[in-house]
């Protein structure tokens, strides 16, 4: 019995943000191999991401970014048995190579939560998170360091494997079978709030949207009910996944993240299990686990060019200046000194914005950091 087992820490909401990848080889129900590296995402860092992992941009400075490491990774797991824990460090693979225009790394890859669901009752419809499932079996582990959860991964599939007597390719055909081996049927409705599909991969999964999607909402709720997660309206103690979408300044009452989003972390702080995805990757995500659905993924905003003249000294100061909201109101609260050094200072940075016809979330959330600087 041999396979791969990997795990991911993302620096941001976005999961293509990786900082960190953990693979380990298992051969036999042992771990033969250990390899981890942290990665330069070229993104910004999140303080609560850094909450949860403890890493940030110094300790990642000097690190590789993951076009220089692609073809380690794919040496390794191309065309093998990959083993994770939940969708999300496999989608954070494959968005990932997407940014870096690089082909997914063909793996075969093999869900340890969907393994637990179908061999331990107890965990058949709840409880499955990687944490709670390793206290379970008495696997020792440091949580959130990608290369101790690629190992605890694996060594779940190992027990799972000795407990019903399978060798690793015959769950490829379980876990494409129902959990309790028969057929449900599962009505939806038009509401916002559902119930998970029982036979969904997701089931048990408690789910909240916040911000505007690139779909209607309710449309959003019976594609994520359809995969099985329950949908409800608010971030409470029983809250697992909170999907966030584009954020509305004028609704934020001066934050930078929704109340939800916001309630989400404090609650994480406190020790719950809540995942954290933009709407991308909740797409990514529902395509993966339903190839039914062709889920259409929703294209980022675009922040158009700056464009700006300045005249003679004796003239007015003339900008022209067309961003996004959260920019455009922040901009007509500047003096008129304050406008003038924005627009030196982007003439500086003319030529780099002009390279980058579409702006992807974390540039615009990096140049809108930037502007706040100058103010």
């Amino acid at each position: 019995m041999k396979f791969f087992a990997l795990d991911v820490e993302t620096a941001n909401a976005d999961y293509s943000s990786i900082c960190q990848i953990g693979i380990a080889e298992f051969e036999n129900g042992k771990v033969i191999n250990k390899w981890s590296t942290l990665i330069n995402p070229e993104s910004y860092f999140d303080p609560f991401n850094i909450s949860i992992h403890g890493i940030d941009e110094i300790d990642v400075k000097n690190s590789p970014t993951f076009d220089k490491i692609y073809e380690e990774i794919k040496s390794r797991l191309e065309e093998k048995i990959t083993v994770h824990h939940m969708p999300f460090d496999r989608v954070a693979l494959t968005r990932v190579c997407e940014e870096y225009q690089l082909p997914s790394i063909k793996t075969k890859w093999l869900d340890s939560a969907k393994i637990t669901r179908r061999t331990w009752e107890q965990f058949a419809n709840k409880g499955y998170g990687l944490k709670n499932i390793a206290n379970y079996l008495n696997i020792k582990f440091e949580h959130h360091d990608a290369l101790q959860d690629a190992i605890a991964a694996g060594l779940i599939v190992v027990n799972a494997c000795l407990v019903k007597e399978m060798s690793i390719d015959d769950w490829f055909k379980r876990i494409g079978n129902p959990i309790n081996q028969r057929t449900s049927k599962f009505d939806y409705t038009s509401s916002i709030k559902q119930d998970g599909n029982p036979e969904g991969s997701l089931f048990g999964q408690n789910l909240v949207f916040t911000g505007s999607l690139s779909l209607p909402r309710k449309e959003a709720a019976i594609i994520a009910a359809r995969v099985g997660c329950n949908v409800f309206d608010s971030v409470t103690q029983k809250t697992t996944m909170l999907v966030v979408g584009t954020q509305d300044s004028t609704k934020l009452a001066g934050y930078e993240k929704s109340s939800k989003h916001r309630k989400a972390e404090e609650l994480i702080e406190k020790g719950n299990q809540i995942k954290i995805l933009t709407e991308k990757d909740f797409v990514e995500m529902c395509n993966d686990e339903d190839k039914g659905l062709d889920f259409e993924s929703p294209i980022e905003e675009n922040i158009n060019k700056v464009s700006k003249t300045i005249k003679s000294k004796n003239q007015s100061l003339a900008i022209e200046i067309n961003l996004n909201e959260i920019l455009a109101n922040a901009f007509n609260r500047l003096s008129n000194e304050q406008k003038k050094i924005l627009a030196e200072e982007s003439k500086k940075n003319k030529d780099f914005l002009d390279s980058i016809p579409d702006f992807i979330q974390d540039q615009k959330r990096e140049f809108a950091k930037n502007f706040q600087i100058q103010l």
